[in-house]
């Protein structure tokens, strides 16, 4: 018998449907029904703390989020997608009856905790990587569904580009890559597999050759300068670990013969088991890096929602704070001041600039408020916000030891 034609992934519909939810959601909502006991409230979505010590945020997956909530009965205010965000401030807040939007929050959190990882992640690896190429070549080490998720979160989140054909075509990109080893392998060398690739595909694709596959890196280096020349525009090391050795100094040595030779045009791009702790290390020589599984594998947001008010009292769970909030953000020095709604703060900043409510109108009255904004405004945002948070504190360069540099 054939396999079932079955991927084992929800639909838009089975998500606003509430059917992905945690059961207990579900027996709350048919126990307030029963008793016709449910009230207003006020919930907000924030994290306490981040994972591996990260000192900031990117928040991802508001687009998709909208999508799953439009049409209900409530009203919704969230940071704006790519917003930076840091512990305890709220990213998000959802009022109206509690049954009615009860059954959404697994899915919810499961919308904002996994894409904003994967951003996170990606907007340290773009300050570690400082202004050199980024790319996101993570789609392999994830079920294939999410493969778009996954990219689109990378990209807003810092990188340059995506390898997967699909998600460059759903963002409006070109998809980049260079040519898998089994194309090498195949053609039977280096030297044949160039040729063909210069043969056949357009010339406004890149000529980058994998230095790695049958010899020593500097030599397959020379070969891929003397067959392309001019044309080409870079070589990637994905050198396995058992073969990399001292990868900086053999980068050195790649950088060294092609100077030598003439050949100052051509760049040198890495991939293969990099994330913002090694990146640094090879900023020396490497014009660009392809990143993996450090970013498709990056670890959720732990993002949860708490009821805040009831029937307009505040009221929350122990080890919580009650009432509901939103964050005075500065756009010039990024000062951020977490207060009571109602209870904002002067506008104005000590920096003379005026500070901007974090959380903004996303859902009312069941429906999408405004037009949400494409990738490269939401990009640009994002890049905005780390280049100008990266300024005002240094210490967010620590993991790099200062060899990132972004936005400095």
């Amino acid at each position: 018998m054939g396999c079932a034609q079955v991927l084992y992934t929800a639909s838009l519909e089975d998500i606003r449907a509430g059917r992905i939810t945690d059961v207990y959601f579900t027996r709350a909502r048919q126990v307030l029904e029963a008793r016709r006991a449910s009230k207003h409230v006020t919930a907000e979505v924030h994290c306490s703390s981040l994972p591996d010590g990260w000192s900031w945020g990117v928040l991802a997956g508001v687009e998709e989020l909208a999508a799953a909530l439009e049409g209900l009965p409530v009203e919704v205010d969230c940071a704006r997608e790519g917003s930076l965000f840091l512990c305890g401030e709220p990213v998000l807040r959802i009022s109206g009856d509690y049954a009615a939007f009860a059954e959404m929050e697994t899915a919810m959190l499961g919308l904002l905790c996994q894409a904003s990882g994967i951003a996170t992640r990606a907007s340290r690896c773009r300050v570690a990587a400082g202004d050199r190429t980024l790319l996101s070549f993570g789609a392999r080490r994830a079920h294939p569904a999410l493969a778009p998720m996954i990219d689109r979160s990378c990209y807003l989140g810092g990188c340059d580009a995506v390898s997967v054909v699909h998600t460059a075509e759903m963002l409006g990109l070109e998809p980049s890559g260079t040519m898998p080893h089994a194309l090498i392998l195949v053609a039977g060398s280096l030297t044949t597999a160039l040729q063909w690739f210069d043969q056949v595909i357009d010339e406004s694709v890149p000529r980058v050759a994998l230095v790695d596959t049958f010899c020593d890196e500097k030599f397959e280096a020379i070969e891929a300068a003397e067959v392309l020349g001019e044309r080409l525009a870079a070589v990637r090391l994905d050198t396995p670990g058992s073969r990399r050795g001292d990868w900086l100094a053999l980068m050195r040595e790649v950088r060294w013969e092609l100077d030598l030779r003439g050949h100052q045009h051509v760049e040198i791009f890495l991939s293969g088991g990099l994330d913002e702790h090694s990146i640094p290390h090879y900023n020396e020589f490497a014009s660009g890096y392809g990143v993996g599984t450090a970013l498709s594998a990056a670890p959720p947001i732990n993002f949860a929602m708490d009821i805040v008010e009831i029937d307009g009292t505040p009221m929350t769970k122990r080890g919580k704070l009650s009432g509901v909030k939103n964050v005075a953000v500065c756009p010039a020095c990024g000062t951020r001041t977490v207060f009571v709604e109602g209870r904002r703060p002067s506008d104005e900043c000590s920096c003379g600039d005026r500070a901007q409510p974090l959380l903004q109108p996303l859902i009312a009255g069941g429906e999408v408020a405004g037009e949400l904004p494409g990738i490269e405004a939401i990009r640009s945002r994002c890049s905005q916000q780390l280049r100008a948070w990266v300024r005002a504190h240094p210490e967010a360069l620590e993991f790099t030891g200062g060899a990132g540099g972004y936005g400095s």
